[in-house]
């Protein structure tokens, strides 16, 4: 069943994570709009709004719940404030708590805000009083009393000349505090319910002011009092003054006189006039979304805070359902959605070209698709009760979705913008529909399972993408009673004529498509003690895989229905399987909160993945079979990605950035910047490189130098990296000049103390200790050895050599640099005086044999002869002995004949060599001669 030739993977990592990031409370965005602060639990996350990632988050220390915070107008101050009455000022980048102090209140505090000079910090508490900090000086400077009840609003005036504070509480007033009296000036009345956010004009004599009493008031700073209560007929949760100097038509502002915008329970962004307290321009929600019955107070769209970012020139909204939304002014066009709390996930799957989505069902009626690169989310309507299951079609840009609400529907996604909606729409259940699969070769059917135990075949429409705005109703074209108790997971076959479907009754039952208009039994898969979760066809062998809350995974044959392998290993129930590697390995998640790798062949666990805390009841995998996603009862959903994709994309990168360093490196070589050069071999850490680059340096003019220069010049961690290959080239007597050429640079110029703060440089040393000492050992040994070889040159003398030479003579102790001796033989003469004619050469191969040979035998008889050298130096016997051996052209000798010292005439006449000896000097070899 297992394809040998396929690699298997081994494991998975987190590619990236979707998480709860907020569950209501206070939201703040950041003055350089980059970053969104909001309360989750006992911390405040900070998400970045160009990736939708959690960046940064900050938590106390005793667990307690975070009860209200405020950050600093300068972007650089975090304060929060915990139910043990704490409050701890942060370093938000670092994580850090930098200070941390009692509140002073008796009861936890509710709100709290920092002035636009980011010096005075004012907190209300729950005990009706509100304090003022100085967060510099580090003192309260207030105790402000007279509230009745929580106060759960404090804001100061933007213009701090004024030392102005407003608050709110239970008794629906806006009082005004004078801080340079620690008085209270006046109570704005005006609400009836209580009072939720203050904006105010640029100018600052006009402040706009909303309350869940479903009216707007504008106020006149100056005389204190209102100039107009426009009603808006909603609870009102965010107010925010519209500027005057843009251009704002489309969102109806037709005249300079002064707008706002509110958000409250309605869910819509509707723009006032205040001087008519007339309606504008309301904002219009999408197509897609279902009218409610609900009321307003519990429409999941009603909005709880709306944010000014005046910079971009954008609005921010926060849903009851803790998303964030962003909207881009004048056209108030969604820009960007994060959604903050998922709830339970109970399906998810990959969309779009190149899997850039992920399509996920959680525990409400709305579907939502998340953008993969930005985290950003579109949330679909549609469904009026919990969506169950998902699946996609082969294409990616279709799928299908069913629900508590009893019916399927079919989405589309557009190429171009992204914008997924309704196409399709069937109803004709009798129950909860749990289950749903697509069609795998084309876009032709869906397949349904529901708790009223029945499955339903439905026919899709030839082409969707000419549905347009209507969405088409789906009738079934096969009904079957398949199972005796609920449905729970149904398949089709990759090549669309089998169905496969799981159910409680513990069985799982393959169907045939292959008429129209039927489904009809083919066989029943009997094994499992408890019911069955999952079930799916192999993509490439006759095989069907279930999962069972027994805790066994099985495959079932589909020729004969028979078990042919059971995988045990989850503790709890297996609720999704996946085939991957071409339907070589297996993946399994189970209630257990584990995903587990099964390799078929072997019947092992390759791998165990401790994804998630809860049940994980999503799991997909990628159209390249690269990547799965898996989703939780603990709202998280993570993409995983295999481990030898990484390694290999990682590999590949590397190898690209060494092969452009490379060629760098060769670039800098050549214009001779060795100091870069240098730099970049070492960020390399290939040592043979470095070496390279050291050699260059040397063999340069002047290169003893340039290498102290630009030794000295390295950061102090090239210096130990280049240390820490000086101990590896000075192992070997090819590389041990340039390692000790660099240890003399730094050991001249570096002092002791410096050199030994070197990560590692006490056990550099010592290895260097040991082959430097055999180094100099070597050296001194050829330096004798030259020596001695000079020696013998000075006492060896050629046959004929003048008086002059003596034994006497001094000798010359300059070490040989090129001790060659250069024999030149001119053309032999013969026994008459007479040169030999060039066509007489009747003898002249014996002669060149015998010559030759007699050479040979006089090669022997040298290396004897080098060993006698210092009992025999005044031997004039014409032959020439060094270090290689001797060669003449004329006739041995025997000892007698060199001890008489006489000489045969007829040999000088027959040859005559020239011996020549080079000494060494620095420029050019003078050459002394004697001649025999």
């Amino acid at each position: 069943m297992a394809n040998t030739n396929l690699q298997f993977k081994t494991n998975y990592v987190v590619d990236s994570k979707i998480e709860p990031f907020y569950k209501g409370g206070k939201v703040q965005i950041s003055k350089d709009e980059n970053y969104i602060f909001c309360t989750c639990g006992t911390r405040v996350n900070v998400l970045e709004i160009s990736t939708g990632k959690i960046v940064h988050s900050v938590e106390h220390e005793d667990q307690e719940d975070i009860t209200s915070f405020a950050l600093s107008c300068d972007d650089e101050m975090l304060v929060t404030a915990s139910r043990a009455l704490l409050l701890k000022q942060w370093d938000w980048r670092q994580a850090q708590c930098t200070r941390s102090w009692r509140a002073i209140h008796t009861v936890p505090v509710a709100s709290m805000t920092f002035d636009s000079t980011s010096t005075l910090l004012a907190t209300g508490g729950c005990d009706g009083t509100i304090k003022l900090w100085d967060v510099v000086k580090q003192y309260c400077t207030h105790n402000l009393k007279g509230s009745p009840g929580v106060v759960h609003l404090v804001q100061f005036h933007p213009d701090i000349s004024r030392l102005q504070l407003f608050s709110s509480s239970q008794d629906c007033g806006i009082r005004l505090w004078d801080l340079s009296s620690s008085k209270c000036v006046c109570v704005l009345q005006s609400h009836y319910s209580a009072v939720t956010s203050l904006s105010f004009s640029p100018d600052g004599d006009t402040m706009v002011s909303s309350g869940r009493d479903k009216i707007c008031t504008v106020w006149d700073l100056k005389t204190k009092k209102a100039k107009r209560a426009v009603p808006v007929y909603e609870a009102v949760e965010g107010v925010v003054m519209l500027p005057v100097d843009e251009d704002l038509s489309q969102i109806g502002v037709k005249s300079k006189d002064m707008h706002f915008i509110t958000a409250g329970s309605k869910g819509e962004l509707r723009v006032w006039e205040a001087s008519t307290a007339r309606c504008v321009y309301t904002q219009t929600l999408g197509s897609s979304l279902s009218t409610s019955s609900e009321e307003e107070e519990d429409d999941p769209r009603g909005l709880t805070h709306l944010l000014h970012l005046p910079a971009s020139s954008r609005l921010a909204t926060v849903t009851a359902e803790h998303n964030i939304v962003l909207y881009q002014l004048p056209a108030l066009s969604t820009q960007q959605q994060f959604v903050g709390y998922n709830d339970e996930v109970l399906d998810v799957k990959f969309l779009g070209k190149g899997d850039s989505h992920i399509v996920v069902a959680t525990n409400s009626s709305q579907l939502k698709v998340f953008e993969l690169l930005t985290n950003s989310c579109q949330i679909l309507y549609g469904h009026t009760d919990t969506v169950l299951s998902l699946d996609v079609f082969k294409k990616g840009s279709l799928f299908a979705s069913c629900a508590k609400d009893r019916s399927v529907r079919v989405w589309k996604m557009d190429s171009d913008s992204g914008q997924v909606h309704c196409v399709a729409q069937g109803s004709n259940h009798a129950n909860a529909v749990g289950s749903i699969t697509c069609s795998r070769m084309k876009a032709s059917f869906v397949v349904s399972g529901s708790q009223d135990c029945t499955v339903k075949v439905w026919d899709l429409p030839a082409d969707l993408s000419t549905a347009g705005a209507e969405i088409q109703q789906l009738t079934p074209r096969a009904t079957e009673k398949a199972h005796d108790k609920d449905v729970n997971s149904v398949a089709v076959s990759p090549n669309d004529k089998l169905l496969a479907s799981g159910s409680q009754d513990r069985t799982a039952k393959l169907w045939s498509l292959a008429w129209e208009g039927s489904v009809s039994l083919l066989g029943v898969f009997k094994g499992h003690r408890r019911g069955v979760w999952a079930v799916c066809f192999s993509p490439v062998d006759q095989v069907l895989a279930s999962s069972s809350a027994d805790g066994t995974t099985k495959l079932w044959s589909l020729q004969d229905f028979s078990c042919l392998k059971t995988f045990e290993g989850h503790d709890a129930s297996v609720l999704k399987i996946i085939f991957v590697s071409r339907g070589t390995q297996l993946l399994t998640s189970g209630s257990d909160g584990l995903v587990k790798l099964w390799t078929i062949k072997t019947n092992e666990c390759v791998k165990t993945l401790d994804a998630h805390q809860d049940k994980v009841w999503g799991l997909h995998g990628s159209q390249k079979d690269n990547k799965i996603v898996t989703g939780s009862a603990d709202s998280n959903i993570t993409v995983w990605v295999d481990v030898t994709e990484v390694e290999l994309a990682e590999e590949q990168a590397k190898q690209e950035d060494q092969i452009l360093k490379q060629q760098e490196l060769s670039n800098l070589l050549h214009e001779k910047k060795y100091l870069k050069a240098l730099g970049l071999a070492i960020s390399l850490d290939q040592p043979h490189t470095v070496l390279n680059v050291i050699k260059a340096i040397r063999q340069s003019e002047n290169g003893h130098e340039l290498l102290e220069k630009t030794l000295l010049k390295l950061r102090v961690d090239q210096k130990e990296s280049l240390l820490r290959y000086c101990v590896v080239w000075n192992t070997n007597a090819r590389n041990c000049q340039n390692a000790q050429a660099i240890l003399q640079v730094l050991l001249t110029h570096l002092q002791p103390e410096e050199l030994l703060q070197y990560q590692g440089a006490r056990a550099h040393l010592e290895g260097l200790i040991p082959y430097t000492e055999r180094h100099m050992l070597r050296i001194g040994n050829l330096l004798q050895a030259s020596m001695f070889l000079n020696y013998m040159w000075q006492k060896m003398r050629v046959a004929g050599a003048p008086a002059s030479m003596g034994q006497d003579e001094d000798m010359d102790t300059t070490p040989l640099a090129q001790p060659f001796f250069m024999i030149d033989k001119e053309k032999g003469m013969g026994s008459d005086g007479e040169e030999k004619q060039d066509g007489d050469d009747s003898d002249g191969g014996q002669d060149e044999d015998l010559v030759k040979k007699e050479e040979d035998e006089e090669d022997n008889e040298v290396s004897a002869t080098n060993k006698s050298t210092n009992n025999n130096n005044n031997n004039n016997n014409g032959g020439i002995a060094n270090g290689k051996g001797a060669k003449t052209n004329g006739n041995h000798h025997s000892e007698s004949e060199e001890s008489s010292g006489e000489e045969d005439p007829e040999e000088e006449d027959q040859t005559t060599v020239k011996v020549v000896k080079c000494l060494p000097v620095s420029s050019a070899p003078e050459c002394q001669t004697s001649a025999s």
